[in-house]
């Protein structure tokens, strides 16, 4: 599916600026069940490199969770270390549901020093 996006993908990310496009990653567990990132994948065959910023903490899967438990999980990564201090985040996932894993991820990114975290998904669920 990633390669039917991918010049859809290649022609929104031109008119953005950023550093770093970083997928949001799985867990190394739920790594292993399904055995490729689906959001590294978008970026990987549109053409662009990821950067791997960020490290999940194993838990329940997100579509086994209600709305609200959604909404309410706790902080499920980790800071990889890198420097990325003053620099511009773009992070990537494939669904947005309620916006709780991206609030994460970029709440872990500023916390290290990101002048500023941006989100793109491919669909709204």
């Amino acid at each position: 599916m990633a390669r039917v996006f991918s010049a859809f993908i290649r022609e929104k990310l031109k008119a953005l600026e950023f550093d770093y496009l970083v997928p949001i990653p799985l867990s190394p567990e739920r790594l292993y069940e399904r055995g490729f990132n689906q959001s590294a994948a978008l970026i990987h065959e549109s053409g662009y490199t990821a950067i791997e910023l960020l490290q999940r903490v194993h838990s329940e899967k997100q579509s086994k969770k209600s709305r609200q438990e959604r909404i309410h999980h706790n902080q499920v990564f980790k800071p990889l270390n890198a420097d990325i201090e003053n620099k511009v985040i773009l992070l990537i996932d494939d669904i947005y549901t309620t916006g709780s894993t991206l609030y994460h991820a970029a709440k872990v990114l500023k916390a290290s020093g990101a002048a500023s975290v941006s989100s793109f998904t491919l669909a709204r669920g």
